[in-house]
């Protein structure tokens, strides 16, 4: 389907930012909701029931944000090892808690499964490498079609950031948050405070870094892609100890956020995995 022209951003100087694109582009690409995993994960969990009262894909990333948000428990202090949704929500059934990670593969995976390309999204502190805990945030952004736009979507706190009534993806929530826009405000169903998540979540929003393949049910490249600010070192460690492995940086808004492109399928990928589509 022909997308939108990515809406033009203005980034303020005391974060700066490339807006020219990288020359080497980074593809997002994105398995079918008509996959075999995809099908079986919106079937089970009646998906196409949760948003069949939106009519906006908006009013849809709203209702499966709530979905998530009620369907798991969060503690901060667990590690799950896996990170297929299937997994993270068959855990969830027997009383298992997870952490923000779990929140935002789960989201991500119900968005692609409903056919709204979605990726995990994880923040990062500017002291991420020195910071012995606490030092970074996860959670979904979501290519909302009739937006035009990638959007964020934090289902542990059930909260859409908005600016009046545009939703933010999350360079915009830093941005609007650093200019103090008096217009930022949150969508939610549960009535969550906006104000009290702004002031927890500033803190993480200076690396942003996300998975380019967003592919289910098949072998997949585990390289991610970093936007970092103009002159900040680049983080190869988390929190001291763990090794930021497998990550291509860039200090391009623009590349960051690109829309999902029709970029033609490599013959491997199709191979792997029929129904692949790129957007």
């Amino acid at each position: 389907m022909a997308q939108p022209d990515a809406p033009t951003v203005d980034y303020l100087e005391a974060f700066p930012y490339q807006t020219s694109p990288d020359a080497v582009a980074y593809p997002f690409i994105f398995s079918s909701p008509d996959s075999a995993y995809l099908t079986r994960f919106r079937e089970m969990f009646g998906l196409a029931s949760v948003i069949a009262p939106e009519s906006t894909d908006l009013g849809r990333a709203r209702a499966l944000c709530r979905w998530v948000y009620f369907r798991l428990e969060h503690d901060g202090r667990q590690t799950f090892e896996s990170t297929d949704a299937f997994d993270i929500l068959q855990a969830a059934q027997a009383g298992e808690s997870v952490q923000c990670v779990e929140y935002g593969l789960v989201l991500a995976t119900a968005f692609n499964a409903v056919g709204i390309p979605a990726r995990p999204l994880y923040l990062k502190a500017a002291n991420v490498q020195t910071k012995a805990s606490a030092a970074g945030h996860a959670l979904a952004e979501a290519w909302l079609p009739d937006q035009g736009k990638w959007v964020m979507v934090d289902a542990q706190a059930d909260i859409i950031p908005m600016l009046g009534s545009i939703p933010l993806n999350a360079l915009e929530l830093q941005q609007a948050l650093l200019a103090r826009r008096p217009e930022l405000t949150a969508l939610s169903s549960t009535k969550s405070p906006p104000r009290s998540y702004f002031r927890w979540v500033k803190q993480y929003l200076y690396y942003f870094d996300t998975t380019p393949d967003n592919r289910y049910g098949i072998r997949k490249s585990l390289t991610g892609l970093m936007l970092v600010p103009v002159g900040a070192r680049k983080p190869t460690i988390f929190q001291r100890t763990t090794r930021i492995r497998n990550m291509r940086y860039t200090h391009s808004a623009t590349t960051f956020y690109a829309p999902p492109s029709r970029a033609r399928p490599q013959i491997a990928q199709a191979e792997a995995d029929p129904a692949l589509l790129t957007y």
